[in-house]
């Protein structure tokens, strides 16, 4: 198979990439050249936000049987790169996200529920979930719906990843001490391996899937308290996790999902967004998920070959809760509350 990443050196891309060189596919990747690719990939340059930015991959030659997008700024990158592709390429995947839906999607929503309006493949940048269902847009426009595969990512962690939630986690817990745990501990969590997902995605391409999916793992796979507790063990730290309950949390005016990454209160809009999608249809189509200690152990790996600390995106706010803050939380006297 010939497989053309858009992107390809950071985090979901460079999962696709090295899961494909893993099949003994043939890999490029086009990007601007600021991070390196993996080995035994062939590299394009430009800029896709650059007038002329795709003119090495318009005076390329080369023909693909598959062509990843991760793209998630100006819809407009996607529609020219798209319209470029589909006369030499098969398929074209779009790696969207769950955020299209609009929100508050309700607790097991499908891949039918209804999408944010307004959004349109000619657009500047606007809004995430704007900008996400504008890049499907493109990708339909071009490929048409029996050639364009939408992969509706919800949680993306592992190793490479650049947004810093599980990163953070990881780090915190290397520090020892007591941790701010946000219960309840048996909170079910969706989530995918970066990995996962870019198995998946190869899959559904080689198979000829078409269409939006839902990718994330069932919900449930893991638990807030799993995730923890797995961060805990691995790094060896002696973190002391201080269950509590969320109103404790929210009353301390610490935000959910951000300050504490991952985690959102139980039985709100948020939790029902972004932990209770319905993904049966990946699932029928091969999603396997692998245990959360696995992720865990492969990231806190990761994470120590490069030092402890990891890459940033520019565009995604930093995570994290503020040392002080937590401290104050614990010294409350109400965490450790919750079974």
């Amino acid at each position: 198979m010939r497989l053309l990443v858009l992107g390809g050196t950071e985090f979901a891309g460079r999962a696709v990439v090295e899961a494909a060189l893993g099949r003994g596919w043939d890999v490029t990747v086009f990007n601007r050249g600021r991070h390196a690719a993996p080995p035994g990939v062939r590299s394009l340059h430009g800029d896709r936000t650059a007038p002329d930015g795709l003119a090495a991959l318009a005076a390329d030659g080369t023909e693909w049987d598959v062509v990843v997008d991760t793209w998630s700024a100006a819809p407009r990158a996607v529609r020219d790169a798209a319209r470029l592709l589909r006369d030499r390429a098969g398929r074209y995947v779009y790696v969207s996200s769950c955020s299209v839906y609009t929100w508050a999607p309700p607790a097991g929503y499908t891949e039918d529920a209804p999408v944010v309006e307004d959004a349109s493949p000619d657009a500047e940048q606007t809004s995430y979930a704007e900008d996400k269902r504008g890049g499907e847009l493109a990708a339909l426009d071009a490929f048409g719906a029996d050639r364009a595969l939408l992969v509706r990512a919800g949680l993306i962690l592992g190793p490479y990843e650049n947004v810093g939630r599980l990163p953070w986690w990881l780090n915190r817990m290397a520090r020892g001490g007591p941790v701010l745990a946000p219960g309840p501990r048996d909170l079910p969590l969706e989530y995918v391996d970066v990995r996962d997902l870019a198995e998946w995605t190869l899959d559904a391409a080689q198979g000829g899937l078409s269409g939006p999916y839902n990718l994330i793992s069932p919900q449930g796979h893991a638990t807030m308290g799993e995730l923890l507790e797995a961060c805990a063990r691995v790094t060896g730290g002696g973190a002391d996790l201080r269950w509590t309950e969320p109103e404790v949390i929210l009353a301390a005016g610490i935000e959910p999902w951000t300050e504490l990454p991952v985690w959102v209160p139980p039985g709100s809009d948020m939790h029902d967004a972004l932990h209770a999608a319905d993904v049966s249809r990946a699932v029928a189509a091969g999603l396997r998920c692998r245990p959360v200690a696995d992720t865990v152990a492969d990231t806190w790996a990761w994470l120590r070959e490069i030092g402890g600390t990891a890459p940033q995106r520019p565009d995604r706010t930093r995570k994290g809760l503020d040392p002080e803050v937590e401290a104050k939380v614990l010294a409350g006297g109400a965490a450790g509350t919750t079974p």
